[in-house]
């Protein structure tokens, strides 16, 4: 990973509208390097509105203002490079989507598709990715099964696997537990856990139990005005 220097994340005054209503903002947070940091809030706050406004996601008619520079790119320059910008800052989605393909191909899906790498490396490289993500100890032994046979918190800890094979210093986690049961739930957080100091992450979570957990750093949608809090 390219250090990047300065705060991995840095939010100022976004406002994020739909058709010329706010619907979330003003927002103003800093995510430093190796830092876990939470968005929180009741639902429909604007929690993964935020989170998709980083790498430049907002769907239609939603519109941003303000400044954001993620990795150090001004996100909402004109002509700043986004699909290489979300190779590195990868969002990982509520909900776990796995191809029909076998468990060691889903983590190397996205690897493959945007590196050049000897199948050799892809596969170092998704085998590590899986051990990052907990799910080593499960997969070891079938890695060649159908990714659909997984339960739905092996699912999602193989979509962190997928995201962590791309070696991002910066994940965007989209509520990753909220479909899960309190043992798959366990093992999500673990994984979350144990990628502080190493990556950046950026969790969004209506859970405000796993976020005091999880994070050194908290923004509540909430609150007004919308900034930084330090536990």
């Amino acid at each position: 990973m390219t250090p990047v220097p300065g705060p991995a994340v840095a939010v100022s005054n976004l406002v994020v509208q739909c058709c010329g209503q706010v619907i979330v903002g003003p927002v103003d947070f800093e995510a430093a390097a190796g830092s876990v940091l939470g968005l929180c809030g009741r639902s429909g706050s604007g929690k993964s509105t935020v989170l998709r406004a980083l790498v430049g996601l907002l769907p239609a008619p939603l519109s941003a203002t303000g400044e954001v520079s993620v990795l150090g790119a001004d996100v909402r320059r004109p002509g700043v490079d986004l699909p290489a910008l979300r190779a590195r800052a990868v969002l990982v989605g509520q909900t776990p989507v796995v191809f029909p393909a076998s468990i060691l191909a889903n983590a190397a899906f996205g690897l493959r598709h945007v590196t050049r790498l000897p199948r050799a490396e892809l596969r170092r490289r998704s085998e590590r990715a899986l051990v990052e993500a907990g799910l080593w100890a499960e997969v070891a032994d079938r890695l060649d099964a159908p990714a659909e046979e997984l339960s739905v918190g092996q699912r999602q800890r193989l979509c962190l696997a997928r995201a962590l094979a791309l070696d991002p210093p910066l994940l965007l986690l989209d509520e990753p537990t909220s479909a899960l049961d309190a043992a798959s739930t366990e093992l999500v957080e673990a994984a979350v856990a144990g990628l502080t100091g190493r990556r950046t992450v950026v969790l969004v979570s209506h859970d405000r139990a796993q976020v005091a957990r999880l994070c050194a750093e908290i923004v509540s949608l909430d609150a007004a005005p919308i900034s930084l809090s330090r536990k």
